[in-house]
């Protein structure tokens, strides 16, 4: 059969399956459309490469029992074509979700396929900005803003980010009846996962400047933050707000917007926070992610030990 049968015989055989999976997914647990995406062509690949590897399409059942070879010979080739140890980890989780969900309704075997081991890669470490570095930033956002509406704005932004630790799209995704804000905000993060943050008096009081500032008529359902022509506001103007600042004060090519978030996090930690309450602050589904910042402050802390201590 031709790659162009199988990819055919693929759709006919698989597609539907695929997309009853992620249909789960989206429906159960609440993935996000760029997870979602993800999952689907790297499953996609896998199912297409089966299907040419053993010589034609087969079933779900099929799927579910893939042998140690098959998969050895997946990882290589996805390999072989530039795949990144990060990235291959990630499709070797996705295609393992698949295969689990596939022998949940064929009955199939899929402990093969679920206790492999995906590539060892090196988790990258958060890169915050120093306390100071991010007060500066903080204090000079607005500084070559065209009107000081827009000034107002993109500090509100940016302190909500580094004050409550939220993501750009989280902040930006606030509602114009979350002014004034309250002690805490009910936030939905990634995967549809609820938390709740304090805010700090700062970021009211800079949402509120900001509200008395903005020209637009901010009905209770709309964007709480406008574009220049009065819709919600596009991630790449605070970014581009962002990167003109740290070009401004000298800040690493690091300082963007999602390392005030790193920062939120690292400063607290450094300030005696407990790693289970700025897991919670953050939102992540996992406590491993938050000991990433762990590691970061163990490393600054190295850094001022080897330059101020004598013996070092």
């Amino acid at each position: 059969m031709t790659g162009a049968g199988q990819a055919a015989f693929l759709a006919q055989a698989l597609q539907s399956g695929l997309a009853d999976w992620l249909t789960h997914l989206r429906a159960l647990n609440g993935a996000a459309p760029a997870t979602l995406n993800a999952y689907s062509r790297d499953v996609a690949r896998y199912l297409q490469f089966l299907t040419e590897h053993r010589g034609g399409a087969e079933g779900l059942a099929s799927i579910a029992t893939t042998t140690q070879s098959d998969l050895r010979a997946w990882m290589a080739e996805e390999r072989g074509r530039g795949l990144s140890p990060r990235s291959l980890a990630r499709a070797l989780s996705a295609v393992k979700g698949f295969t689990s969900w596939a022998a949940d309704r064929t009955g199939a075997d899929a402990t093969t396929v679920l206790s492999a081991r995906g590539p060892k890669f090196r988790h990258k470490l958060p890169r915050p900005l120093s306390e100071a570095g991010a007060a500066d930033l903080l204090a000079s956002i607005g500084d070559d803003a065209r009107e000081d509406w827009i000034a107002a704005r993109d500090t509100a932004i940016v302190t909500l980010l580094y004050g409550l630790g939220l993501r750009i799209s989280e902040a930006l995704g606030l509602k114009a009846d979350s002014h004034p804000l309250p002690q805490t905000l009910r936030i939905t993060g990634k995967g549809g996962k609820t938390r709740i943050v304090p805010v700090l008096p700062a970021a009211a009081q800079a949402v509120t400047a900001y509200v008395a500032l903005c020209p637009f008529d901010l009905a209770p359902d709309t964007s709480l933050f406008r574009g220049a022509r009065g819709g919600p506001v596009n991630p790449r103007l605070i970014q581009a707000a962002v990167e003109r600042a740290r070009l401004r004060l000298g800040l690493p090519a690091t300082a963007t917007p999602h390392a005030l978030r790193h920062s939120f996090a690292t400063h607290l930690l450094s300030a005696g926070g407990d790693l289970r309450a700025i897991q919670e602050l953050l939102g992540h589904a996992s406590l491993s992610t938050t000991q990433g910042y762990t590691a970061v402050d163990a490393a600054r802390l190295m850094d001022v030990y080897e330059k101020a201590h004598p013996r070092a």
